[in-house]
């Protein structure tokens, strides 16, 4: 790591060019020739990366970047604080460090941390951020973590996973098998170290996939921010048994979105309903879930159909998710279209419905924007209906 990219100018450099396009500053001449210009260009670029995912980084004097893909595959702060409210204990050991950002806040709550990085550039960056972020509860080792854990051959509170996808793996199903380190495999391993084991994985992979492949899991956090689901965490205890416990949080600018259930129990009976005067659409962690019946029946809503999970009320109540007011209901055709939404301005959403909502709008010179919100969707009768609504 070459330490004399933290020169002042450099760094000057750095900040006055935040946000600026790589590829115009890439023609430039570069104004520090000791110093690769692709690297300062690459701080650039992964400091852009980090204002809004890494703010406290961002606010940092002297942090030193790698890649921008390193950057853009770290957690950002937000779920990495979420996940530190799920562990507890005196240890934890982090099998894939990488960036350091889930390590950071899991040392505020955790008194000794490791972290294992393969990468030993990556490894010396973390050690140095960490002395500018003042933590110092953090051991950074630069070797395999399974190696990191026959050494240290220490019992430990919590070991975190956050395995990456083997470049041969790609265009095939996403399997924990296909990761590294390759979880499944080694997850006896991992029991005889902690008997807590907390996974992280992409929204991609299929709960039920995941299940097949784990033991123990006591708990599935689907994690969302501003309604864009970044990550499923699994949390193992060797102990568990009986039903995995579905945890959904959608994390919010000044407020968090939860709702929980637990896997494969009964639930009672969700009716089904025209459209009332409100109409309820659960956020993206709750839609990942599938707990369709569960939320409908936890907040006594009615269903407008089996496979459209939109709900509706006569009364309004407070949900984890878009509540709209009904303000009109027309059926799809053409002249329902022509005399309420051809050539007009509206937000369109799409639910159990045949048409998507690129042709939609080609088909019917609807604008995107504005304030009606139109929810074309099928009902309990199965038929193709648009529900005009505005945002409460």
């Amino acid at each position: 790591m070459d330490l004399s990219i933290l020169d002042q100018k450099i760094q000057a450099f750095i900040d006055a060019n935040i946000g600026t396009s790589i590829s115009k500053l890439a023609l430039q001449k570069n104004p520090f020739p000791e110093i690769n210009w692709i690297s300062i260009l690459n701080q650039i670029e992964a400091k852009t990366k980090a204002k809004d995912k890494l703010p406290n980084w961002f606010a940092t004097t002297n942090i030193i970047y790698p890649s921008k893909i390193s950057v853009e595959q770290t957690s950002s702060e937000k779920t990495a604080s979420y996940k530190a409210s799920i562990v507890s204990g005196e240890s934890l050991i982090d099998l894939s460090g990488g960036f350091g950002v889930d390590d950071y806040y899991f040392s505020k709550k955790i008194k000794k941390i490791a972290h294992c990085e393969i990468n030993p550039e990556l490894s010396v960056i973390v050690q140095h951020n960490f002395k500018q972020l003042q933590v110092s509860n953090c051991t950074c080792y630069a070797e395999d973590s399974s190696e990191t854990l026959k050494k240290l051959n220490r019992h430990w509170d919590w070991i975190y996973i956050d395995p990456s996808r083997r470049n041969d793996a790609k265009g095939k199903v996403f399997l924990l098998k296909d990761c590294l380190p390759n979880v499944p495999e080694n997850l006896q391993f991992y029991f005889k170290n902690s008997e807590s084991i907390l996974i992280k994985t992409a929204p991609l992979l299929d709960i039920s996939a995941g299940l097949s492949e784990l033991e123990n899991v006591a708990a599935i956090h689907i994690v969302a921010v501003e309604n864009e689901v970044k990550e499923l965490l699994w949390e193992l205890h060797s102990s568990f048994s009986g039903k995995t416990k579905i945890k959904t949080v959608n994390l919010l600018k000044d407020s968090c979105e939860k709702f929980d259930f637990t896997l494969n129990e009964p639930t009672e009976f969700l009716p089904f309903s025209n459209p009332k005067k409100y109409l309820y659409e659960p956020n993206s962690a709750i839609m990942k879930s599938g707990g369709f019946e569960e939320v409908g029946a936890f907040y006594k809503l009615y269903k407008l159909h089996k496979h459209s999970h939109l709900y509706t009320s006569e009364d309004l109540i407070p949900f984890p998710g878009r509540v709209f007011k009904i303000q009109n209901q027309i059926t799809y055709h053409k002249t329902e279209m022509k005399s309420f939404l051809e050539n007009k301005q509206a937000n369109i959403t799409t639910r159990n419905f045949p048409e998507t909502v690129e042709s939609i709008r080609k088909k019917w010179k609807i604008k995107e924007g504005g304030s009606l919100y139109c929810f074309f969707t099928t009902d309990m009768n199965n038929e193709k209906i648009i529900l005009i609504c505005s945002k409460i």
